[in-house]
């Protein structure tokens, strides 16, 4: 039997990105939430219009239904996407509008 010869050209896949909008690295202060309990503060670390990395003085559970009180916005909805060592991922249920964005990248 005769082996059977052919050329192909290829590209190599890029990996999807996994967020919706680029982040941006920020540090400000903000107010969290749950289910009616008191306020706490956080620390905002990055952001998007879609989401962000909050450290926190207490345990995240992945999942969860939290309001984040961001400065000058007011409180927002966010599920917890990733918990970890006093840092949690949080998306929000309704992105910031850019006018939002841009008055919190400037804190």
């Amino acid at each position: 039997m005769k082996p059977i010869q052919f050329a192909a050209e290829f590209e190599p896949a890029e990996p999807p990105a996994r967020r919706r909008s680029e982040r941006s690295c920020v540090s400000f202060d903000a107010k969290l939430g749950r289910g009616g309990l008191a306020r706490t503060l956080c620390k905002v670390v990055d952001l998007s219009r879609h989401g962000c990395r909050i450290q926190t003085y207490s345990p995240m559970r992945e999942n969860a239904l939290i309001w984040l009180t961001l400065p000058g916005i007011g409180p927002r909805v966010a599920r917890v996407a990733w918990a970890g060592d006093f840092l949690a991922g949080c998306a929000f249920e309704e992105p910031l509008d850019p006018q939002e964005l841009d008055h919190l990248l400037a804190v």
